[in-house]
């Protein structure tokens, strides 16, 4: 646009009144909102939207105050023991840094936590007190304890109290000249209601008092960083390879399947043995010795296989169904007797839902983030059915551990259509946090395909089917790898 401004000389605005010039211009332009949020990202002289929101972001690093650590009951134990302390007594303190921290090392951790994330690294930060570190207790924060469970680390709900039940496992300390192995004490204290704790041996050293440390899970060993002191993003980082020689990642099972399918790329074209979208995967399948079935479980080892002919078609990541329990409609059945319609002699709702517009049906998507909800609404009913985030989470997360995205060329051969395998598209480690934004802003979508056979009168769906575009995939899978097969 004519008169946009360069980068240097804006004076940036906060982020919510870009977000509101973007909706306005949308709404009197008949826009997408990405396509306004592009355009008003190039007013301001900016060539993408992220790129705007990231400059507000370090705008006001200096404005926005580092969080202070969760209140936590100090406990009078051994240092660097990790041992359950006799005195039933708790005195409460609160966080202890009055200061807030200096701008270069804000900067430094906001940037080491965005290459965690690049790299595809799940973590959780906590900030060790100088009562903490003297008294040798850790509050275990929500966030630590999410992380714990989800990674099958360590369960404290599941944790009974006292010195009987208190869990010691590895934890490793990793610097830039050095890997420290040590241990973490995890327990629950038998006074008032047992809060979460931890403690790491030899912490003082490693982190001082204010420092934001990252903890990081690798099998049964727990890996923390101090965010603080550290440059992640510097050529060769040592901490970075030190961190990804810690995090298993056998690739024989993937290396395996990249040669069979290169063997296939190289050999005849598939056969299709069925028609319409799953016809790429069923000839890739039948090749690879793979059973057809409709099980939740990845397809080859560990790994699951998602095939197309290539293009920018939607794949799917997962089917999963509403949780019936706390939804208004209670079976696929009843959304089919509200929203359907007569299909020759079949009744059917095969209709995409998305978080951006109604389709043809009336049905949209919405997301409450304060309960964490995925619910489908429609304009005349209201809501319809809801999926909560965890249990979205927990079936990407199921699904696609580790995922092979092959690309087809599909061929016609005296009548019959065959396919000529193309590239595969190698993802690990999907970023589960991402998968509700992302729904939220209606970049995964999901299709409903719900039919009653006229015969029998038998309500079916495969589904629902939440999808997204595969040119889409990096914005849930860090750094995927791409492989020619030919």
């Amino acid at each position: 646009m004519e008169g946009a401004l360069s980068k240097q000389e804006t004076n940036m605005k906060k982020l919510s009144t870009y977000k509101k010039e973007a909706k306005t211009f949308q709404k009197k332009h008949s826009l997408k909102l990405h396509q306004a949020q592009l355009l008003i990202a190039q007013e301001y002289g900016f060539n993408t939207w992220p790129e705007l929101v990231h400059a507000c972001e370090n705008q006001v690093i200096e404005e926005t105050p580092t969080p202070q650590v969760d209140m936590f009951a100090v406990e009078t134990i051994a240092v660097e023991e990790s041992i359950e302390p006799e005195s039933s007594d708790d005195c409460t303190v609160e966080a202890e840094r009055d200061e807030e921290l200096a701008l270069n090392v804000k900067e430094r951790v906001l940037n080491n936590k965005r290459k965690l994330v690049a790299i595809g690294q799940d973590f959780a930060t906590f900030e060790p007190t100088a009562t903490g570190l003297k008294k040798s207790i850790l509050d275990a924060t929500q966030p630590v304890r999410t992380l714990f469970s989800e990674a099958g680390f360590h369960d404290y709900d599941s944790q009974g109290q006292g010195p009987d039940h208190k869990v010691m496992k590895k934890a490793i300390f990793i610097s830039q000249d050095q890997i420290t192995e040590t241990t973490v004490s995890l327990y629950r204290p038998n006074t008032k209601s047992g809060d979460p704790r931890m403690w790491f041996r030899g912490l003082g050293k490693f982190a001082e008092a204010g420092a934001q440390v990252s903890l990081s899970i690798a099998g049964d060993d727990v890996l923390l960083i101090n965010l603080s002191n550290v440059d992640l993003h510097e050529d060769n980082s040592p901490i970075i390879a030190k961190l990804l020689e810690l995090i298993p990642n056998d690739n024989s099972v993937a290396q395996q399947l990249l040669e069979k399918l290169k063997v296939l790329a190289r050999g005849e074209p598939l056969k299709a043995t069925v028609e319409g979208s799953t016809a790429v995967g069923r000839a890739i399948e039948t090749a690879l010795g793979i059973d057809i079935n409709s099980s939740k479980e990845p397809d080859y080892n560990g790994i699951e296989l998602k095939s197309g002919r290539g293009g920018n078609n939607r794949t799917t990541l997962f089917a999963q169904v509403a949780d019936w329990k706390n939804s208004v409609l209670k079976k696929s059945a009843d959304i089919l007797d509200h929203f359907g319609y007569q299909r020759e002699k079949d009744f059917k709702l095969y209709c995409s839902l998305s978080t951006r517009k109604a389709n043809s049906q009336g049905l949209q998507f919405s997301y409450d983030e304060k309960s964490d909800l995925l619910i489908e609404t429609h304009a005349d009913f209201g809501d319809v059915a809801v999926w909560p985030g965890k249990l979205l989470r927990s079936r990407l997360l199921e699904k696609h551990g580790e995922t092979f995205w092959i690309k087809a060329e599909s061929i016609d051969i005296n009548g019959v259509e065959h396919f000529k395998l193309i590239s595969v598209t190698h993802t690990k480690n999907p970023m589960s946090n991402q998968l509700m934004p992302l729904l939220r802003d209606g970049v995964i979508t999901m299709d409903h395909l719900i039919k009653r056979r006229a015969t029998d009168g038998r309500v079916s769906e495969k589904g629902p089917l939440f999808k997204m575009n595969k040119k889409d995939l990096s914005l849930l899978f860090p750094e995927p790898l791409i492989y020619e097969l030919t």
